[in-house]
């Protein structure tokens, strides 16, 4: 799956419920189940060009959604602080009182 299809995978999670259901169902179509424009207008009902222009005003809500905001952007920060509060965690080199000391800090670190 390309960058930009992952992209527009996590944009319809995050903002999927405030399109029109048919932007929606039109997206999920496109970038979650792999369908064609063509294979969309033929379930819907209405042409390809149709199923273009719907799924480009559904591109740019869910862009300028996610501009104004950031709830992915914010969503992988936390994530990668996460991940480096469980590699701490799991270093077992250091004492336990460095460990947990260590993990305190990125926890009071956290970007809510």
């Amino acid at each position: 799956m390309s960058e930009k299809n992952m992209r527009y995978c996590l944009l319809l999670d995050f903002y999927g419920e405030v399109l029109s259901g048919n932007q929606r169902e039109m997206m999920d179509l496109y970038y979650n189940e792999d369908f064609s424009l063509s294979e969309i207008a033929d379930e819907i009902g209405i042409t390809r060009q149709g199923v273009r222009d719907a799924v480009r005003r559904a591109e740019d809500t869910l862009d300028s959604l996610e501009d104004k905001l950031g709830l992915i952007a914010r969503f992988e920060r936390l994530r990668m602080q996460r991940a480096e509060i469980a590699a701490i965690l799991s270093d077992t080199a250091h004492p336990p009182e460095k460990i947990i000391a260590e993990a305190k800090n990125k926890l009071e670190q956290l970007e809510i």
